[in-house]
């Protein structure tokens, strides 16, 4: 009896595994964890990195800080006046009740002041560091994009996902571990190569599972609600648990969370060969095509504004706020509570009213919000610009993902993996272009200039989105086309007739 009991389970348990495996919205949730777990990481490191190498190279910064603070104190004893004999013979008298500088010659206002500016000097060169090793991961991800796209043609979507979280557990007990700026870089490059399978293999399962544009759009929502609650957590947790845990602490948790990840994934997903039935459109075709060339655009000038700020305004921050870790991690909590809304929002609402125009709308909110955050003195002061940021960036990324998933039905066939290749290299090229250029312009033109000139890139770039408003189909081209031939053959045989 026992043994049968336990036959039926079984069978109840696979059955209902079965059906796990073949629900769309369960995948969608493993895609939203993927993506959750990859930003998350991604963010983390933000108020931790800069404050750590700052602190590896210049380890005696704070002990000469206060020995400076300890040599400049004004002195006081209280030894009565007495009599003292100079050298003429004459006494003269010496009151030590009076307070003296140990240093006559320099002020402790003078010694602060340039102990400043040398600071000042030394967190912009650390710009610099930090914002090359943030753009690796993007780097290593644009170049491995083109070959994981074409590669989950052949291979199906599973087991380049499966890739993908092995790897971010490698590069996240590598973070959690490394304590040098070159083992910090390796694990930000690693990165890179597992969010590339994540990203591309997971916008491609969602387009298969969710063939209609509305509920597509409606789970890519969700999915890049998930990308945007690793951000929202990402800084703050990174900034908290460095403050008052260590350096180890949040890396640690995350590889925990990411393992639960991949366990979830060998149940449900049965990493596996998986071959498409229809040919997939070449690279090369949807490279040249106009239209996904502009949706991808939007992406990304919409993430290069907050991919320069990531290195650039902890660092501004401490300098001009003297902003303390955890205020560095929470003031990107605004764009990212917001970045969370406004994917959500504008998933279902893109489809209504044009994803077009909310890309449109997104570009130019963005470009005014980076104009405001110079001119923030306070951490109060950047609430506002940071949360219309992250929602208009969230417009935009909400509104294009899915619009490429369109124009690869309408206007290729309806395989993804190369078009959301194209969309990560996108999105990459934002976060790569921007904390590499990041440090070099504010050593060179200063922090708010930086921040001018990527706000009119996004107003410039702003109105192409018009261009994606009635894209023509497959059916339109071959129309067009017939109808020239027609023309050609109607004119053709006029001409007979009138030489008859």
């Amino acid at each position: 009896m026992t043994v049968v009991q336990d036959c039926l389970g079984a069978s109840r348990f696979g059955v209902y595994l079965q059906k796990c495996r073949e629900s769309r919205r369960l995948v969608l949730i493993i895609v939203a964890i993927a993506l959750l777990l990859d930003n998350m990481l991604l963010t983390t490191v933000v108020p931790i990195i800069p404050e750590f190498l700052y602190d590896i190279r210049h380890p005696n910064e704070t002990k000469l800080s206060d020995a400076l603070q300890a040599t400049t104190t004004t002195t006081t004893t209280t030894t009565p006046a007495t009599l003292s004999p100079d050298h003429t013979g004459m006494e003269f008298l010496v009151d030590f009740t009076t307070p003296y500088d140990v240093d006559n010659f320099t002020t402790t206002e003078s010694i602060q002041s340039i102990q400043d500016k040398k600071r000042h000097k030394d967190l912009i060169e650390e710009t610099v560091a930090v914002g090359v090793m943030f753009a690796s991961k993007a780097f290593v991800q644009l170049l491995a994009n083109p070959f994981v796209g074409p590669m989950t043609h052949k291979i199906g979507y599973s087991i380049p996902m499966f890739t993908g979280f092995i790897i971010m557990f490698l590069s996240t007990l590598i973070f959690a571990f490394g304590r040098s700026y070159s083992v910090l870089f390796l694990a930000r490059a690693l990165q890179g190569i597992g969010s590339s399978c994540s990203s591309v293999s997971g916008m491609g399962m969602l387009a298969e599972r969710y063939p209609d544009d509305k509920e597509r759009g409606n789970a890519m929502g969700i999915a890049l609600g998930g990308l945007a609650l690793g951000v929202l957590i990402g800084p703050p947790f990174g900034g908290v648990m460095y403050e008052f845990v260590g350096k180890s602490a949040p890396f640690l948790i995350l590889s925990a969370l990411a393992l639960g990840d991949g366990l979830l994934q060998l149940l449900v997903l049965q990493p596996g060969v998986v071959r498409q039935d229809s040919e997939p459109p070449s690279l090369k075709a949807l490279v040249m095509d106009p239209y996904i060339i502009v949706a991808a655009g939007a992406i990304t000038f919409a993430n290069m504004g907050i991919a320069m700020l990531e290195p650039s305004l902890p660092i501004w921050m401490m300098d001009t706020m003297k902003a303390d870790r955890w205020q560095q991690g929470v003031t990107f909590l605004p764009a990212s509570i917001s970045y969370l809304i406004g994917t959500n929002l504008f998933g279902p609402l893109g489809h209504r009213m044009g994803r077009w125009l909310a890309s449109l709308l997104g570009l130019i909110i963005i470009g005014v919000c980076l104009l405001l955050i110079p001119h923030a003195t306070s951490m109060q002061g950047l609430i506002g610009p940071n949360a219309g940021l992250g929602f208009a960036i969230g417009m935009v990324d909400s509104s294009m993902m899915p619009e490429l998933g369109y124009l690869v039905d309408i206007r290729h066939s309806a395989v993804y993996g190369s078009v959301y290749a194209i969309g990560d290299v996108a999105f990459c090229l934002g976060f790569a272009i921007g904390p590499a250029l990041s440090g070099a312009l504010v050593n060179s033109i200063g922090f708010t200039w930086m921040l001018t000139g990527i706000s009119i890139l996004n107003f410039l770039y702003a109105p192409l989105m018009y261009i994606l408003k009635n894209p023509p189909t497959k059916e339109e081209k071959r129309s067009l086309i017939l109808g020239e031939k027609s023309s050609v053959r109607y004119v053709t045989y006029q001409n007979e007739e009138e030489d008859e």
